[in-house]
């Protein structure tokens, strides 16, 4: 079941990075734009690089590496655990830092922000994937 779980996150992650984590925009008067977790990126690499690289770290890598450790698959001894669990917990500050930025916004009132289905799927991507190391780690190896 592991093994299945692993494989469909591979799958489901790159969907969740072009899906739209929300819609937002200036004015209530004016129409939205949607924003997923590459069209982000794309305007933190023209405006702030080193953030840039920290959320590219965050958001891509850390959660696609955990998800491709296939550990289930005998690919990787178990000691590496410990260090995918910490990929998996770095990989849930990208969630709590999109939370963050759509209260501002919202609290400023100087726009409108609505969240969108792939902020949930980019979510439950990577508490699938924590949840995956706590049952690995429970397994007998």
């Amino acid at each position: 079941m592991l093994k299945a779980l692993n494989l469909a996150l591979l799958v489901l992650y790159p969907v969740a990075w072009t899906a739209p984590l929300m819609r937002a925009g200036l004015l209530p008067l004016f129409g939205l734009s949607e924003i997923s977790v590459l069209s982000g990126l794309q305007a933190l690499w023209r405006s702030d690089i080193f953030l840039a690289m920290v959320v590219t770290i965050f958001a891509i890598f850390a959660p696609w590496l955990k998800t491709l450790a296939l550990l289930q698959f005998g690919l990787l001894d178990r000691r590496v655990l410990p260090a995918l669990e910490i990929l998996g917990k770095l990989a849930m500050a990208d969630i709590f830092l999109i939370a963050l930025y759509i209260t501002l916004a919202k609290g400023i009132g100087v726009g409108r922000i609505e969240t969108a289905w792939g902020l949930y799927l980019f979510t439950a991507c990577i508490l699938g994937s924590i949840l995956i190391s706590y049952m690995e780690s429970r397994r007998k190896p």
